[in-house]
């Protein structure tokens, strides 16, 4: 659990770095340049997430139950994870009436990744990643909105046929996702 957890200071404090040191986040991305800024991003990134993968791993073993829902659940989270995929397309695919009505879908897309997997885990390892990744995706997403609105940034109303896009898009990965590389990645089939 301690590499988890790890990852998981890691990852979302370098996901955290514009909610909580915008300002030093500009000043250092204009002191160092952005090709810079992206990489050192990435970098520390990608140690956080391969942390995370490998103590979730190891933690999820042998991780006590906190509570045991009913095997009912993980169809209807797999319903909310399909919904996220179809937000994670929305923020790639421009022009569209999500990314117009949502802002920031990535984020949302998170925070509902990660209710819907608390809604069927109940050991602890799982109540700490999901955990995290919700309450830093609220964080985010309240941070994301209020900085939009000081700006005044608004979003293009979008095109049907681009929302239209961003759905089949994150249908066809959430299709190939949940029955097939969850349990080739993960170990475990959602719907088994």
């Amino acid at each position: 659990m301690t590499y988890m957890i790890l990852g998981l200071i890691i990852f979302l404090a370098t996901h955290s770095v514009r909610i909580f040191a915008d300002g030093w986040r500009s000043r250092t991305i204009t002191r160092i340049g952005a090709n810079p800024w992206k990489s050192l991003y990435s970098l520390v990134s990608i140690a956080g997430f391969a942390l995370i993968a490998v103590g979730y791993g190891q933690a999820r073993l042998d991780s006590a139950v906190l509570y045991n829902p009913p095997p009912s659940m993980s169809h209807f989270a797999g319903q909310l994870v399909l919904l996220a995929f179809v937000l994670l397309a929305a923020a790639y695919v421009p022009g569209n009436q999500i990314k117009a009505a949502v802002g920031h879908p990535m984020i949302a897309g998170v925070k509902l990744w990660a209710f819907a997997h608390l809604l069927c885990n109940g050991r602890v390892a799982d109540v700490i990643l999901f955990g995290a990744f919700l309450a830093w995706a609220v964080a985010d997403f309240i941070v994301s909105r209020r900085r939009d609105r000081v700006a005044g940034t608004t979003y293009p109303s979008g095109k049907a046929s681009r929302t239209l896009i961003a759905v089949a898009a994150g249908t066809v990965l959430w299709v190939a996702f949940a029955f097939g590389l969850h349990k080739y990645l993960i170990g475990v089939a959602p719907f088994a």
